[in-house]
């Protein structure tokens, strides 16, 4: 009698036994008709699961596509000159805390955070744009952060991932933040 387990045989691991509560990790992974099964995803509502990205992303809202996204970095050395670089700074500053950068406000575009669901805050837009900065003083940094940009399928360069966050295409405006009504004012 050979000591080799038999992977054949139809328990999938020979004699396993998974002990009293224990869920065994194995089963429901393989079906008998062979093809996997995969757990159902729980959507929340106002939500939908972009097959591309692999994201939950907001209803009305859509991942920025490269082009928008260059073009927002062209169009930020445009606004940068025409302001004065201190114009531009300083309606940076107001932009972030809606979560946008002024290019972004000016094409409708808006960074999301998908691990909670919210938009970017202010500090979180200081960190993504400080990262920004930062890379732009180590060699080759932006050329690799463009090409991490361009392959990756949730369209995140390298500040994204510092800040953990993605930048969506917002037409409808689904994503602007609510005012706080009276009531909220005086709690």
């Amino acid at each position: 009698m050979s000591q080799v387990p038999d992977w054949n045989t139809t328990s999938g691991a020979q004699g396993y036994q998974p002990a009293p509560g224990q869920v065994n990790p194995q089963a429901g992974m393989m079906p008998a008709g062979g093809m996997p099964v995969f757990p159902a995803v729980q959507i929340p509502p106002g939500m939908y699961y972009d097959q591309l990205s692999g994201l939950v992303l907001p209803q009305g809202t859509q991942l920025a596509t490269a082009g928008r996204r260059i073009g927002s970095w062209f169009l930020a050395i445009l606004l940068a000159i025409a302001t004065l670089g201190i114009g531009y700074v300083i309606w940076g500053l107001i932009a972030w805390g809606k979560g946008q950068t002024p290019t972004q406000q000016v094409l409708g575009m808006q960074s999301w955070k998908p691990q909670t669901g919210t938009n970017a805050t202010w500090g979180t837009m200081f960190l993504r744009e400080l990262g920004y900065a930062v890379l732009g003083w180590i060699p080759f940094a932006q050329l690799v952060s463009f090409i991490m940009f361009l392959a990756s399928k949730e369209r995140r360069a390298l500040h994204d991932h510092i800040a953990g966050t993605i930048v969506l295409h917002d037409p409808n405006k689904v994503l602007r933040p609510v005012a706080p009504s009276q009531g909220q004012l005086a709690a």
